[in-house]
């Protein structure tokens, strides 16, 4: 029997899709190794995310409630999470593969001398864990073992939990050896947006180096994002060129996106691209070159230039709307 305890990550006074998909996953591997899962949730002024939290079909959540919290640290809050799992006997630290999650569960892993595996798209019966590899050409099955295991999931890869009775919230004061905090918050220079977040947006509407420059990427990408209420993308071939910045990135070095209508205009499909965004629900494809091979997993694909294709797009999504 192992207990889950799932890292819960927070921005804004809410709990983002990716914290609920790792509450999903947390309860999945929960049930095959007939343990509990339960949640960790840190910051400043938070009684009443861990009530919303509790929500969420778990069996407790253990709160760390003190200024020193308020802003994600790695070196503090790595501190508290490992003390939080040794403390409370889970046997498995889980978290969602985002910036954050990569960037604090190695140092767990760490602090509970554990086994780590990352990147987890399935939990199988048995407890072993599958990540893809070779930009998802490939899936391994891993196990891991020892006491302590530590697993941070892709977040396009389990459902969002749901909220299924109130779970116990424990107020707990934070194990932390300020001494030893090598880091401190300075600041964060957040890129503010009116439209949805990229790794959440329903529809995710993505350039490539087709679009030649940045100025087209505003002239004609953004007005059919805007009216389809869209996420814009981009692809590394954009970035790299300057068009655009690297927080748009979809592929395999930048975000995984898993949208239910994702648009791809002017991108070739290299196999790193392809990574971030074949699960898609439904993809669409616009690129002039017929062997593009973005056509092989696009569920609609329109030979085309693209800088005639996407204003008449544009114009039939706006008449649709009307």
């Amino acid at each position: 029997m192992s207990n889950v305890l799932v890292f819960a990550e927070h921005a804004h006074k809410k709990l983002p899709k990716t914290t609920l998909v790792a509450l999903k996953a947390g309860q999945d591997l929960a049930a095959r190794t007939g343990g509990q899962c339960h949640a960790v949730i840190l910051g400043s002024a938070i009684d009443a995310l861990a009530g919303e939290l509790a929500e969420y079909g778990v069996a407790k959540v253990y709160a760390l409630d003190d200024p020193a919290l308020e802003h994600y640290v790695a070196d503090a809050y790595a501190q508290a999470v490992s003390a939080v799992a040794k403390g409370k006997g889970c046997d498995v630290v889980l978290a969602t593969a985002t910036a954050i999650g990569k960037d604090l569960l190695p140092r767990v892993a760490i602090r509970l001398d554990a086994g780590m595996v990352s990147d987890v798209t399935a939990i199988n019966a048995d407890g072993t864990f599958e990540r893809p590899m070779f930009a998802g050409n490939g899936i391994a099955t891993v196990s891991v073992d020892g006491a302590h295991k530590v697993v941070t999931v892709r977040a396009t890869a389990f459902d969002p939990a749901q909220k299924s009775g109130k779970g116990a919230v424990e107020k707990l004061a934070p194990t932390l050896d300020r001494s030893t905090l090598k880091t401190k918050f300075v600041g964060f220079n957040e890129t503010k947006s009116d439209r949805p977040v990229l790794t959440e947006a329903r529809i995710v509407v993505s350039g490539g180096r087709g679009l030649k420059n940045g100025e087209n990427f505003t002239i004609v990408l953004e007005p059919l994002v805007d009216a389809l209420g869209a996420a814009m993308g981009a692809s590394r071939a954009a970035v790299d060129a300057g068009f655009v910045p690297n927080d748009l990135q979809v592929g395999q070095t930048g975000k995984v996106v898993a949208p239910e209508l994702y648009i791809a205009v002017g991108i070739s499909g290299a196999i790193q691209h392809l990574a971030g965004m074949k699960d898609s629900k439904v993809i669409v494809a616009i690129n002039k070159d017929e062997e593009a091979p973005i056509f092989q997993v696009a569920d609609y694909g329109l030979v085309a230039d693209l800088f005639k294709a996407v204003p008449e797009m544009k114009e039939e999504v706006e008449k649709l709307k009307h």
